[in-house]
């Protein structure tokens, strides 16, 4: 006896559970945007349907999982030379930054999160220039920076950020953002986030207000404009000044911060460049991707749990879901598959006589969505999983549906 297939399931494309493809697909693209409760109540809503909140949390962590997996496999394949990045834009802008979220038993993990965009036509706002940051995308992972700076390798090379004419990185300046960009683009401009150095200067001018040295009125301000117009020559020839003059303050750290990064703070030349000074979108996708989702009023995370969630944030967040669920789905379809051929391969060794020859063991293959999936021995007797062409199931309506014409769909990379 071969393989037991089942051409209906086949046919019909049915994922693993009792929901329709459909209904999975939007149990799952909700439960990415909203608490699982609210998602199940809406699905069952609209379909009347019954969805359980376990469900729910089920089905969208299930889906993040196999995103996650897919994205590894696609980083195994640009490292090992199986496949080729993108052709980038003549210029982009990447930024990152770390977030907060909330774990089961009281404790907190730094999510990461890498935005790639294009800068657009510096324009003029309240007498300032301004470079504002469009066709944004995000690459978020709760992981280590080593571990964090590999996987971005996806999204890097799908945006086509090697192959970019010019790239800019902005940042607040830490280490893991600088080994980041060293290893994906080390030839970027490096920008260090002006709100960083203001917040800095603003540092200084609180220490010397504390030690009552006089500064005139408007310091500040003219500080932070100056800095951001002339750079940062003036300023840090000040601080060595007050250095010297004032020992007993403790100017050391501020001093040394900026003066490592003079090199990262040449806004005016930045500024006539056409890049961004600032790290807003960084920011932004903090909010946007990650805390809107994940730090939610009483929301407790188990650590496997953020990634999965955080897949499906990036794809939901940068509108690429029509691109990237077809591979969930396919991936999902096939791990059900390889379940159910596994259970039976099982059950038949479990009967055979014990003087029978030990079956062949189970080997790994590549296949279309899925490689380096185990895959099992093929049965002895090839059978089409097809229905005959003279199968009553064809002439019901269902099943000349799946019969009927219709013109090939790209499925973009993952």
């Amino acid at each position: 006896m071969g393989w037991v297939f089942f051409p209906l399931d086949e046919e019909l494309a049915l994922l693993p559970g009792s929901l329709t493809p459909t209904l999975q697909e939007w149990l799952v693209r909700l439960g990415a945007w909203m608490p699982f409760e609210q998602a199940a109540e809406i699905v069952a809503s609209f379909s009347r349907t019954q969805v359980s909140e376990a469900g729910a949390r089920r089905k969208t962590e299930a889906a993040g999982a196999v995103y996650v997996q897919l994205q590894k496999e696609a980083v195994e394949a640009l490292e090992g030379g199986r496949a080729e990045a993108n052709l980038g834009p003549a210029r982009l802008v990447i930024t990152a930054d770390g977030a907060m979220v909330p774990l089961v038993g009281g404790e907190w993990a730094e999510v990461k999160t890498l935005t790639i965009g294009v800068p657009e036509v510096a324009v003029t706002a309240s007498g300032e220039t301004v470079v504002h940051t469009q066709e944004l995308s995000y690459f978020s992972r709760l992981a280590e920076a080593e571990q964090f700076i590999r996987d971005a390798l996806v999204e890097t090379e799908r945006r086509g950020l090697s192959t970019a004419g010019a790239v800019a990185a902005v940042g607040d300046g830490a280490e893991w953002i600088q080994g980041l960009v060293d290893f994906h683009r080390p030839d970027a401009l490096r920008v260090l986030d002006f709100p960083h150095a203001a917040e800095k200067v603003g540092q200084v001018g609180q220490l010397l207000s504390d030690a009552n040295v006089p500064l005139s009125e408007g310091w500040l301000t003219d500080e932070r404009h100056r800095l951001k117009h002339e750079g940062p020559a003036t300023l840090l020839d000040q601080l060595r000044q007050w250095r010297q003059t004032h020992p007993d303050l403790p100017l050391e750290e501020p001093f040394n911060y900026l003066e490592k990064r003079a090199k990262l703070m040449d806004y005016p030349a930045f500024q006539q460049a056409g890049w961004p000074i600032g790290s807003g979108s960084g920011e932004s996708a903090n909010k946007l991707v990650v805390e809107a989702r994940l730090k939610g009023a009483g929301m407790h995370w188990q650590r496997d749990q953020v990634n999965p969630m955080l897949a499906l944030r990036n794809i939901v967040c940068h509108h690429r879901w029509d691109e990237a669920w077809p591979h969930i789905a396919d991936r999902l379809r096939h791990d059900d598959r390889q379940r159910r051929r596994l259970k039976q391969y099982q059950r038949r060794a479990a009967k055979a006589p014990a003087s029978a020859a030990p079956p062949p063991p189970l080997t790994f293959s590549s296949v279309k969505v899925a490689p380096a999936e185990p895959a099992l021995p093929p049965s002895p007797e090839k059978k089409s999983s097809r229905p005959a062409a003279d199968h009553p199931w064809r002439r019901s309506p269902i099943g000349r549906a799946r019969f009927r014409s219709s013109s090939p769909k790209t499925v973009a990379k993952i």
